[in-house]
């Protein structure tokens, strides 16, 4: 699935997908950042395979780009990877966030984050 990360543009566009979308995974990279190239391939099928439309989207967000968004949630490093429910940043697994291309902590986050999505989704399947 080409299109399972949503590639932010704007700092309105991420607003947006946080009003829509019940659970967001963010990745914070830059173009030049080497870490952030070596995990991308991992966040793609994350997303392909977890993505669930509003209930569970994957987002990147180039800092170069959309500046204004790195700064309002404090990113300093590349890439991080932030978490949100209902429009907050949240914890998930005790990480407000994961710094650094930490793959093992993404995958935890990640299927932990589709879990509470699928379940979510599920519920508002049933009402």
């Amino acid at each position: 699935m080409a299109d399972a990360v949503k590639h932010i543009a704007s700092h309105a566009e991420f607003d947006q997908l946080l009003k829509s979308t019940r659970y967001v995974i963010t990745d914070f990279y830059a173009d030049w950042c080497g870490p952030c190239k070596q995990i991308a391939p991992h966040y793609m099928k994350m997303a392909s395979t977890f993505s669930i439309p509003g209930f569970l989207a994957f987002a990147k967000i180039n800092v170069d780009n959309v500046q204004s968004v790195a700064v309002k949630y404090g990113v300093s490093a590349m890439p991080t990877f932030l978490f949100f429910k209902d429009g907050n940043q949240v914890a998930v697994n005790g990480q407000a966030m994961i710094q650094g291309a930490n793959l093992p902590s993404l995958n935890l986050a990640a299927e932990k984050m589709a879990k509470l999505a699928k379940e979510k989704a599920a519920a508002a399947g049933a009402a």
